[in-house]
């Protein structure tokens, strides 16, 4: 199954009350839970510090069900989500978000224009190669324009490849997990600098900008 059927079913039996937890093993033992359930509320712990930095034109890339992408329309901050789930892509729009069923790597509106671009709940893993996603993130960036990320914590082992998923939607998942002590280099090999770090709630964010 692959990684659109994996969040498909994930959100999909969230959006329906129904348990939607699961879990990536990576080959290193590191394992990394996902929480659909949260992802489909209106708001999570931590949330206003990230979007109160988003000022202008934003991109939430692996927006899901629009939680973000919904909060920044509400305060009148033009914003776009782009998920590869449809099932995400509905519940964005249902919010009343504009959202585009893409992958960050396919051809997207505004690329070089972006002032700001989310990689929040931990999507700077998406597809397994954190370098490779910030270095497509850089593209989409207007030059003075900012990446705000969610990182894991300091301390937490690094990886990035091929995970296992275990769940309802079992399979391979390519992903990755950046601790926020080991992003200067990760951003440092995309030609990003970070700018500033924070945390909230229990959560790590970052921003970057392009050197």
């Amino acid at each position: 199954m692959n990684a659109v059927a994996v969040f498909d079913t994930a959100i999909s039996r969230a959006e329906a009350g129904v348990a939607a937890t699961f879990t990536a093993r990576h080959p290193s033992g590191a394992v990394l839970r996902f929480a659909p359930a949260a992802w489909c509320r209106d708001a999570i712990a931590g949330d206003t510090a990230l979007l109160e930095r988003c000022t202008g034109p934003t991109l939430d890339v692996g927006c899901g069900p629009g939680r973000l992408t919904g909060a920044l329309t509400g305060a009148g901050q033009p914003a776009l989500g782009i998920d590869i789930s449809a099932s995400a892509v509905r519940l964005a729009r249902r919010r009343g978000a504009a959202a585009l069923q893409r992958d960050v790597f396919d051809p997207l509106p505004g690329t070089g224009r972006w002032r700001h671009l989310l990689l929040a709940d931990g999507n700077i893993g998406i597809g397994g190669d954190p370098r490779r996603l910030l270095h497509r993130c850089r593209q989409l960036l207007a030059p003075a324009g900012r990446i705000h990320a969610e990182l894991a914590a300091p301390g937490t082992p690094a990886w990035a490849g091929v995970a296992t998923v275990q769940g309802p939607a079992g399979g391979p998942l390519r992903w990755a997990c950046v601790p926020l002590d080991q992003l200067s280099a990760v951003a440092a090999s995309a030609a990003m600098r970070l700018l500033e770090t924070w945390t909230e709630a229990d959560r790590w964010f970052a921003t970057l900008t392009p050197r």
